[in-house]
C-alpha cells in the first residue's frame, strides 16, 4: 500500500493513529455504515481521492454502490436515509470551515435522530480523520491500483479530484 511507505518512516505514529481511531469507534453508537459516510463525505469535500476510495469501498459494502457513490459525489439518492443525509452534510461543512458551523447545523442533526454523544462523535470523528487525510495528500500519496480496481465502478466514477490512482 502506498499509504505504508509513507508511514513507514514513523510507524509507531501510523499505530497511535490507529489505536485512536479504534478508541473513537469501538464504543460509538455510529454504525461502520455512519462512519463511512462522515469518511466519504469529508474526504470527497478536502478532494482526498485515496480516503473517498478506500472508505467508498467500505460504504458500498454497507449501503451500496449507488449510496456510496452519491455521497462521495454529494448528490442525492434513495438509498440515503435521513441520518446520511445530516452526517454527510456536518462532515462537509466541517471540512470546508468548521468556524462557519451553526447551531441551526447541529439542530439538523438532532432533527435527524443523532444524541448528543452521537453528534460528538461524529464531530471527533471527521476532525480526526481530516488530520490523517492531510498527511496523506501532503505526502503525495495516490490510491493503490489494487484498491481502485476493488472499488466499484460506480464509486470509482465519482471520484473526480485528487490524486490520480498510482501506475503501482
Amino acid at each position: 500500500m502506498n499509504l505504508m511507505r509513507a508511514w513507514a518512516w514513523r510507524p509507531e505514529v501510523f499505530d497511535g493513529f490507529t489505536a485512536l481511531r479504534s478508541q473513537l469507534t469501538s464504543k460509538s453508537s455510529l454504525s461502520k455504515r455512519e462512519l463511512a459516510v462522515l469518511v466519504c463525505a469529508g474526504a470527497s469535500e478536502l478532494g482526498d481521492s485515496y480516503c473517498s476510495l478506500a472508505l467508498g469501498k467500505t460504504l458500498a459494502r454497507e449501503a451500496g454502490a449507488t449510496a456510496a457513490a452519491a455521497v462521495i459525489a454529494n448528490k442525492a439518492a434513495e438509498e440515503l436515509t435521513e441520518r446520511d443525509r445530516a452526517l454527510a452534510a456536518w462532515a462537509r461543512k466541517m471540512v470546508a470551515n468548521p468556524n462557519a458551523t451553526t447551531p441551526a447545523d447541529v439542530d439538523a442533526l438532532r432533527q435527524a435522530g443523532l444524541s448528543e454523544r452521537e453528534i460528538f462523535e461524529a464531530t471527533v470523528f471527521v476532525a480526526f480523520r481530516q488530520a490523517f487525510s492531510s498527511v496523506n495528500d501532503a505526502l503525495g500519496l495516490s490510491p493503490d491500483r489494487i484498491l481502485a480496481e476493488q472499488v466499484p465502478p460506480e464509486v470509482r466514477a465519482a471520484v473526480t479530484y485528487g490524486r490520480p490512482v498510482a501506475d503501482v
